[in-house]
């Protein structure tokens, strides 16, 4: 009888725990930045996008592109940078990941994967005028 006082007095404690002291603690002060991420550098240029053609190849990092993941592919930028994209026609924005190179189309700044196309709403354009804003770049090894 003991035993099973013990085991359910126990459960109650448990469940109070879990639904009613956990979420009233609040997360660190770092998880929520009182300043929003300042970029390191920003600039405009025309992104267009691919997908279809590419997707299960490999990309120039030796990744497999995912045409519905959150990826570009920049020319110049190492691989790993993470860039703010924000379409100045509608206002979207979208954080994307370098893992490719390209675009090889004069007067193009950036190719962005089909996830990233519709999630700014170019896909039906084809190609959009774009604000980067490159926020972080990978540490060397």
């Amino acid at each position: 009888m003991r035993k099973r006082i013990f085991v359910v007095w126990a459960a109650v404690r448990w469940v109070l725990l879990m639904f009613m002291i956990a979420p009233a603690v609040e997360a660190p002060l770092v998880a929520f930045p009182s300043e929003p991420v300042r970029p390191l550098r920003v600039w405009a240029g025309t992104a267009s996008w691919y997908g279809p053609g590419f997707h299960g190849r490999k990309t120039a990092n030796g990744e497999v592109f995912d045409m519905h993941a959150l990826t570009a592919a920049h020319l110049s930028l190492p691989f790993g940078s993470l860039v703010r994209l924000v379409d100045q026609k509608t206002g979207r924005s979208q954080l994307v990941r370098i893992n490719d190179r390209g675009p090889y189309v004069d007067g193009r700044e950036i190719d962005v994967s089909y996830g990233v196309a519709c999630r700014l709403g170019m896909e039906e354009r084809g190609l959009a005028r774009l604000r980067l804003e490159l926020l972080e770049v990978p540490q060397r090894r």
